[in-house]
């Protein structure tokens, strides 16, 4: 399909044989430009029936991406009982917003990250669960609430190394909207508040994006 190639700013670029080369010369003007995404807010929800896991997550987590801007309640977690066999009865989870942007990018990392968090906190037997201590990870922007997985989905964007992401919630008309996939906690209005909160605490401190970055 492709022809020759043509040199374009130190990259090989094919193009068909037959394109009038006022197409290629004209690209460069014409085409949008690639910039450095904006930094991010790292968001971790914290799930567990443990005050001891949450304690242990806050320490940890601190420790690999400096200090949290926001903790909201431990809300109260009846929305399903999926995780009853793994996780056991009363469960809460408590959103952690943190101070120092990250590069979206990271996400991959970071989730990769707490899931070695999950695993070692589980071999420390403090607990009869299997899995004690759940960390989801995502970030938040004024737009949107973004959350990483390990799992595929028809609506979630491969990213690397095995992680998945996509859009939660995003925010418009003065509030947030759940998508079809939305998880039914996320679309609850307590948790919301809690990202109206944030939301206007990112809007007060804008990301720089030459200081965004991984762990601190």
């Amino acid at each position: 399909m492709f022809g020759r190639s043509a040199a374009l700013g130190g990259l090989c670029v094919p193009y068909l044989p037959s394109a009038p080369p006022a197409i290629l010369s004209n690209l460069e003007s014409t085409m949008g430009e690639i910039h450095r995404p904006d930094g991010v807010r790292l968001i971790v929800a914290v799930f567990s029936r443990h005050d001891e896991a949450f304690r242990w997550a806050l320490d940890h987590l601190v420790e690999l991406y400096g200090p949290a801007a926001l903790e909201s309640p431990r809300f109260v977690f009846d929305d399903t009982d999926y995780y009853t066999p793994t996780m056991g009865a009363g469960l809460l989870k408590q959103f952690l917003l943190f101070q120092r942007p990250i590069d979206p990018a990271a996400l991959v990392d970071v989730k990769l990250a707490t899931n070695t968090l999950e695993a070692a906190y589980a071999e420390l037997g403090r607990h009869d669960e299997a899995r004690p201590l759940n960390l989801d990870p995502g970030y938040l922007t004024p737009a949107k609430l973004v959350l990483a997985s390990t799992k595929d989905h028809a609506h979630r964007i491969y990213l690397d190394r095995g992680i998945h992401a996509e859009v939660t919630l995003h925010f418009q008309h003065g509030g947030w909207r759940a998508r079809e996939w939305t998880f039914p906690d996320y679309r609850r209005a307590d948790y919301q508040d809690f990202f109206d909160e944030a939301r206007q605490y990112i809007r007060r401190s804008p990301s720089d994006p030459n200081k965004a970055g991984g762990p601190a």
